[in-house]
C-alpha cells in the first residue's frame, strides 16, 4: 500500500514537471487557462466578437490571473529582435476583445515565438492605434474598383474574401 502511495506520489510531480515545461514552451504566463484555441482535433472554441467594432477573433490563449484576462498569441516561426507590428496589432485586437467580452482591459498580453516571448503592454495609445488602423482599413474596404494583388494564388484562395471577390483567380470563387 505505501508502494502504491509512492508510485502514485511519484506520477503526479512528474505530470507537474511535464504540463509546467509545456506551459513554459507555449509562453504562458502563470494562472488559470481559461480559453484554447490550438487543437486540431478538439471542437473550436466560441470566437470573441465585438459588436461595436464588429471584430472577431480567436486568441490562442486566455489566461486568467485574479481579475485580469490576458491574451496569449503563440507564433512558430523564428524569434525577432522585436514583435512583428502585424503580431502587436493582432494581439491589440485580441486585447481589445477581452475587453469587450471581460469588462476589464488586459494590462498586456502576450506573443510567443519558438524560444522567445514578448509582453505587450496594451495601453490607450495602442488602443487608439487598432481603432485607427480599423477604420482605416474598413475605409479601404467600402471603395469601388479596388485592385488587390494576385501575385500569389495560394494566398488568392486562402483569402477570407475570396468568396465575394470579383478579382479572384480560382473561377470557382464567384
Amino acid at each position: 500500500m505505501q508502494y502504491a502511495a509512492l508510485a502514485l506520489l511519484v506520477l503526479a510531480v512528474v505530470l507537474l514537471l511535464v504540463s509546467t515545461r509545456a506551459r513554459q514552451a507555449a509562453g504562458l504566463p502563470g494562472g488559470r487557462v481559461v480559453y484554447e484555441d490550438t487543437s486540431r482535433w478538439e471542437k473550436l472554441e466560441k470566437p470573441l466578437y465585438d459588436p461595436i467594432t464588429q471584430l472577431t477573433g480567436r486568441p490562442d490563449y486566455l489566461v486568467r490571473q485574479g481579475k485580469q484576462v490576458i491574451p496569449v498569441e503563440v507564433k512558430t516561426g523564428r524569434a525577432p529582435e522585436s514583435p512583428y507590428d502585424s503580431h502587436i496589432y493582432q494581439l491589440a485586437a485580441y486585447c481589445l476583445l477581452v475587453e469587450r467580452e471581460y469588462g476589464q482591459p488586459p494590462e498586456y498580453g502576450i506573443i510567443h515565438y519558438t524560444g522567445r516571448t514578448f509582453s505587450v503592454p496594451y495601453n490607450d495609445e495602442l488602443r487608439e492605434a487598432l481603432i485607427d488602423l480599423l477604420t482605416e482599413i474598413r475605409r479601404d474596404d467600402q471603395r469601388q474598383n479596388v485592385d488587390r494583388s494576385h501575385d500569389q494564388p495560394a494566398r488568392c484562395r486562402g483569402c477570407g474574401y475570396a468568396y465575394t471577390c470579383d478579382q479572384a483567380l480560382d473561377e470557382g470563387f464567384h
